[in-house]
């Protein structure tokens, strides 16, 4: 048979990394949130696994912005991408970008970078749970399995204050319309005047989840939405002896207490260590800046180069999002990391700045 009617590949792919895209659409999702969606004006095959998340790179009233938000949308749909994104009360970027941010603009964005995802931790059977715009990375590994017919039986529970704030309603029920394995259960905390609703009311509870995933037990959790969400749902969970490494939350977003509680540890420690002997302070030299500093046996690159007045982008601090990757030329470091980095790049040489200490002298491209 000829392959005279076939023409080359010649799209690229995505990689994590630095990319220019543009807005090319705007979608009122509901009264406070809206869906950002994403091409690049090259054809770019936006593929990544559903659960990841982006960095976006933005410069608010002459401040460079970083700040991180989950893919929405499913790479089945592969040359765009989307985020839905929550007006916050006082959010300075959630409004900025629900105010600012139009159809037809260019922004930078790095990514895709992620450990919650439904790609590496495949089960027969998941229950989704979220609350509020947590919905977003369920959402994304749902839109997946169902565009791409998978055997896969999904039990997709998502809790909202009122039924004029579930996201994705219409679709969620079109879904579970259409395929006998999407069993879809919303909760409301309360309604208002005029908003009926026959639905599960209240907050999740055990006797909810008996009668929505009577197999809860031998399902893959994947659980998204406030903090006292998800620690509800753990307590849940744990109390009735669910095996726990079954258990995938998403961890990026506000700085845990435990880390800002570390950070406040460490400073206070800085500020009572001795000085350091000149012998076991190690030397990071950024060559493209042409500047070098020597720092403490526990300071990371990111910490050097802000000593020096060198700017990495970092939105998370954890080694979460993958926004300050650089390049090292020489020297090793430890790497401490939360999925932010994939083992190809670490491979070719790159590291994650803020969460990197140095061993010894190193050599950084930057």
């Amino acid at each position: 048979m000829s392959n005279s009617f076939l023409n080359p590949v010649t799209t690229q792919t995505w990689a994590n990394g630095r990319h220019i895209v543009r807005c090319v659409k705007v979608i009122q999702e509901t009264w406070d949130v809206r869906t950002f969606c994403f091409m690049a004006d090259q054809p770019i095959l936006f593929f990544f696994k559903p659960g990841q998340f982006v960095t976006l790179e933005l410069e608010i009233d002459g401040d460079p912005v970083m700040r991180s938000y989950t893919i929405s949308s499913s790479p089945s749909v592969p040359y765009s991408f989307s985020v839905t994104i929550k007006r916050v009360p006082g959010g300075r970027v959630s409004n900025w970008l629900h105010d600012t941010l139009t159809e037809g603009q260019e922004l930078a964005v790095h990514g895709p970078v992620g450990l919650f995802n439904a790609i590496d931790a495949p089960s027969p059977k998941v229950l989704y749970l979220s609350g509020g715009v947590g919905i977003t990375p369920v959402m994304s590994m749902a839109r997946w399995f169902y565009d791409t017919n998978a055997n896969v039986d999904m039990v997709f529970i998502h809790s909202a204050r009122s039924p004029k704030d579930i996201i994705y309603h219409r679709e969620l029920e079109h879904m579970a319309s259409r395929i006998d394995n999407f069993s879809l259960h919303l909760i409301c905390e309360k309604h208002g005047l005029g908003e009926p609703w026959a639905g599960y009311r209240g907050y999740l509870n055990h006797k909810m989840l008996e009668l929505m995933a009577p197999d809860f037990m031998e399902r893959e959790v994947f659980c998204c939405g406030p903090t006292p969400y998800m620690s509800a749902v753990k307590r849940l969970l744990d109390a009735n002896g669910f095996d726990m490494s079954r258990y995938h939350e998403e961890s990026f977003g506000a700085t845990p207490p435990e880390a800002r509680a570390d950070a406040v540890e460490q400073a206070e420690q800085a500020a009572d260590a001795p000085e350091l002997d000149l012998a076991d302070l190690n030397q990071v030299e950024f060559t493209a800046s042409g500047k070098s500093i020597r720092v403490g046996p526990a300071e990371t690159v990111h910490a050097a180069a802000a000593k020096l007045g060198l700017l990495i982008p970092k939105a998370c601090g954890m080694g979460i999002c993958g926004t300050c990757k650089v390049l090292k030329l020489g020297g090793e470091v430890e790497m401490e990391h939360n999925g932010g980095i994939t083992d190809e790049d670490v491979a070719e040489g790159y590291i994650l700045s803020c969460c990197s200490v140095p061993k010894g002298d190193v050599r950084i491209e930057f």
